[in-house]
């Protein structure tokens, strides 16, 4: 397949998406990131830290939500730039939709079949909102169009 399949999108509006998307991952992953944390203040080396599964855990885990937050990004403005959505109110109702798409069957599951606590999956669905219908707006506010007169 080649590339020039893929709907143009401003590359400042996936970078600017990339870090909004993140932000919102690793405001999520912090109680990794904060159990890594006190595990490296208790090694007694930094070599022994960087040595250990907790450290390369946590390089995975802020790698993959990296790459994923791009993607991410790049996927909702190819989305607002094919239906064409310039107003807020389009941006929010196409977020709501990947929301529904993608997130609200899991949540779901967790609610019904896992019988995980309100709390926690009301975090993630909070989250995941913010990832969806947030990232929606803000790109809309930002523009994803790298030619805006098409």
């Amino acid at each position: 397949m080649s590339l020039h399949y893929l709907p143009p999108v401003k590359p400042s509006a996936i970078a600017l998406g990339t870090v909004f998307s993140h932000g919102v991952e690793l405001a999520v992953m912090a109680p990794l990131f904060g159990q890594t944390y006190q595990r490296a203040k208790a090694a007694n080396t930094k070599e022994e830290f960087l040595k250990s599964k907790e450290a390369a855990g946590a390089a995975v885990a802020w790698g993959t939500s990296f790459v994923g937050a791009g993607l991410q990004s790049y996927g909702v403005a190819a989305l607002i730039n094919a239906t064409g959505t310039l107003s807020y109110k389009g941006a929010a109702y196409l977020g709501g939709l990947i929301f529904a798409a993608t997130a609200a069957p899991g949540f779901l599951a967790q609610i019904f079949t896992e019988k995980r606590p309100i709390d926690t999956v009301a975090a993630s669905v909070v989250a995941k909102a913010l990832e969806t219908v947030g990232l929606s707006i803000f790109l809309t506010w930002w523009g994803t169009r790298s030619n805006p007169f098409e």
